[in-house]
């Protein structure tokens, strides 16, 4: 068919329908299709952060992600085996180990038994480590599955992997997720916050990216002491009065391009100017702990003059409170290659109180319900030992993918469960195996999500947080 220009122009619609086929019946089953997902629209771009629905009723309206990165030892803290103790000093049994290799431990490396004691704590039994003394308290209100596993063996991949659900920077993640399908509940405070307590990320901004969703959906960093946020202040010479005319300005023509292009990263920047000025005074007032009775900076261990685990986590019920939609914090550390003993009392003592705390605190307060928690690493911890004088390393442990424990409780979790098994030696799950990418459904759900419809157009694809391959939502801990 030749046709000129003008004639482009003067194509009829029924012409169109009838001779590109494009009948007014898939029309209609397009429209049907792109209603049964959440997708890109025009009023997303218009107000990107406005609250929506879920799919269904979740139970959850909230979540912190308390993430141990570098990967704590599941063989010290929540999965106990006994077996371990009497084969000490022995390689394991071929039989296990497979032809599975490790960067930094032999084949044939001896197996190191667990370095605490454990017992079953709670009206629930579940059989937990000495080293979390403070959990034991709260047992009967978590989830601990012991088989969960991922695909992914080094850390930053890892860690991507499990803020992601891709192994490699560029996708949007759990909190950004979130966002895009629930909106915001506050306007005073970023809806997606990070904080971190430890000594660096492997993953770094990728982990709280909103990828290829809106730049608005990403994760806001917060400092965990002095000022929240730098640069907050106004520059001197600057009032109210002036800052306000030219934010004013600014906006309006922001808004005259977004009129024009609907660009969602006009609408991001739009509200990226409203942000900055409404913390000026909601950011000093959240990190101001003098309103916390002595009390509750006993019960999270919290020295407000101090940063900490403790004060992030304390920050986190504030801005729960405040309406805040998902918060990270990061505590890293745990990369126990040599003296797995000494790192996961280190941390333990940096973290179970306070994770504990924040359990115990949103009960108290009927925010519970309403918050999922979920606490845990990119990966496990290998059975064998790892030593190494050159590198000055002892008695210490690899990195694990093939299974790993991790816990969740309140919104939308079943309390006082503990989930799979895994084999005599920690090595491979022999009951209720968990994929990382079936904890990713299951926290949808407890949003209120159908994993497979949350999704984002790109390219010409249906991006979801859950991939493409078949997913579940993990029913055994759901309530």
């Amino acid at each position: 068919m030749n046709a000129t220009i003008d004639d482009a122009l003067t194509v009829s619609r029924r012409f169109f329908l009838r001779d590109c086929g494009i009948g007014l019946g898939k029309i209609a089953l397009a429209g049907l299709l792109a209603g049964s997902s959440r997708t890109s629209s025009a009023a997303t771009v218009a107000n990107p952060l406005a609250p929506r629905p879920p799919h269904f009723p979740g139970k959850a309206k909230r979540v912190i992600h308390l993430f141990m990165a570098g990967a704590p030892s599941q063989l010290e803290l929540f999965d106990h085996k006994p077996l371990l103790a009497e084969y000490e000093g022995k390689p394991l049994p071929k039989s296990i180990i497979g032809d599975q290799r490790y960067a930094f431990i032999r084949p044939d490396a001896a197996v190191l038994g667990p370095r605490f004691r454990f017992a079953r704590q709670g009206k629930c039994g579940a059989e937990i480590s000495s080293a979390v003394p403070h959990l034991s308290k709260v047992v009967d209100r978590l989830a601990i599955v012991r088989t969960v596993h991922t695909d992914q063996f080094n850390h930053a991949p890892a860690q991507t992997f499990l803020s992601t659900g891709f192994q490699q920077p560029g996708r949007p993640s759990i909190g950004s997720w979130v966002l895009y399908g629930l909106g915001a509940e506050t306007e005073n405070l970023p809806a997606y916050v990070v904080m971190s307590t430890g000594s660096g990320l492997s993953g770094g901004a990728a982990l709280w990216s909103s990828g290829f969703l809106p730049t608005t959906y990403a994760g806001v960093r917060f400092r965990t002491q002095g000022d929240a946020i730098l640069d907050v202040a106004s520059p001197a010479g600057v009032d109210a009065q002036l800052q306000r005319e030219t934010v004013d300005l600014v906006n309006r023509l922001n808004r005259r391009q977004l009129d024009a292009t609907h660009d969602g990263e006009i609408a991001t920047r739009i509200a990226s100017f409203e942000m900055a000025m409404r913390l000026q005074v909601s950011a000093p007032e959240l990190s101001d702990l003098g309103s916390e009775s002595q009390g509750t900076l006993d019960l999270y261990g919290c020295d407000p003059a101090k940063p900490s685990f403790a004060r992030a986590c304390l920050l986190a019920r504030r801005m729960i409170e405040r309406g805040v939609r998902f918060v990270t914090i990061f505590h890293e550390g745990w990369d126990a290659h040599s003296d797995v003993e000494g790192n996961v009392r280190g941390n333990c003592q940096a973290t179970d109180r306070a994770s504990a705390a924040l359990v115990a605190d949103l009960a108290r307060r009927g925010l519970l319900d309403e918050t999922l928690i979920i606490w845990g690493g990119e990966f496990g911890r290998t059975p064998m030992v790892e030593s190494n004088p050159a590198l000055g390393r002892k008695l210490g442990r690899d990195h694990h993918p093939q299974a790993f424990s991790m816990w969740l409780a309140g919104g939308g979790i079943k309390p006082g469960v503990s989930l799979g098994a895994t084999d005599d030696f920690g090595f491979h799950p022999v009951e209720n195996p968990v994929h990382v990418q079936d904890m990713h459904a299951t926290i949808l759900h407890c949003l209120g999500f159908d994993h497979e419809r949350l999704s984002f157009s790109r390219q010409g694809l249906d991006f979801r947080l859950t991939g493409v391959e078949p997913r579940q939502v993990v029913l055994e801990i759901v309530s």
